[in-house]
């Protein structure tokens, strides 16, 4: 949810022959989260930071978070709960609440471009919850990529390295055969002590240049 300031990579060789681009969603295949989340505090009458606060700061919200990323928790449940501690309605929270989220269109082409020069795609998310908002459908994200990994459908969520090991099965790769990209840094770390080359994706023009990078055949 919360960018740094800096743009980082993993492993900062030139090795070639990758075989796919594993791709966190949301701050990476869309625009930032942190922006979403700003856009609707002012929507609802709540100081910029007040939804931000509450999702990614808060204690109780920080594990209503992770229990809905483990489908531990409806999405229902988590829009009761999160709107509780904003004292707001709790209708549709998490789709009124990503209602100006946009495709990153550079990235989201820079994707479409590799996967056209035979690489594997594959997006391993921590869900936001599939219903009664589906936050990915605009995205067509099963017809674009060869894997989906949703954290919620697997019990698991990001940093636990079991859910990129399960990536890298349904790939059927080997990490060092793999670029991973996501917007947290801390996502970054279990992959790469799986042998992933990382991207810290903080800029989409320089994510698209890192990627260009480390696949050169990219279009």
């Amino acid at each position: 949810m919360t960018p740094s300031p800096t743009h980082r990579s993993g492993k900062a060789d030139s090795r070639a022959g990758y075989a796919a681009v594993i791709f966190d969603f949301g701050g990476v295949l869309t625009t930032p989260m942190d922006d979403t989340a700003r856009h609707f505090a002012r929507e609802v009458g709540l100081p910029d930071d007040a939804y931000l606060h509450a999702v990614a700061v808060h204690p109780e919200g920080r594990q209503l978070y992770a229990q809905l990323e483990r489908g531990e928790i409806s999405q229902e449940e988590w829009n009761a709960g999160i709107a509780a501690l904003l004292g707001i309605d709790g209708t549709n929270l998490m789709g009124r609440a990503l209602a100006t989220l946009r495709p990153e269109e550079s990235v989201v082409a820079a994707a479409a471009a590799i996967r056209a020069a035979g690489l594997r795609m594959a997006i391993l998310s921590n869900s936001m919850g599939l219903s009664p908002h589906n936050p990915y459908e605009p995205w067509a994200l099963e017809s674009a990529h060869d894997v989906v990994v949703f954290s919620e459908q697997h019990r698991l969520r990001k940093p636990e390295p079991e859910i990129y090991e399960l990536t890298l099965e349904l790939l059927g790769l080997q990490g060092p055969q793999c670029v991973f990209v996501d917007d947290n840094p801390a996502n970054l770390v279990p992959a790469q002590q799986l042998g992933m080359t990382t991207i810290h994706a903080t800029d989409p023009a320089l994510t698209v240049a890192r990627l260009r990078q480390l696949v050169p055949h990219q279009q």
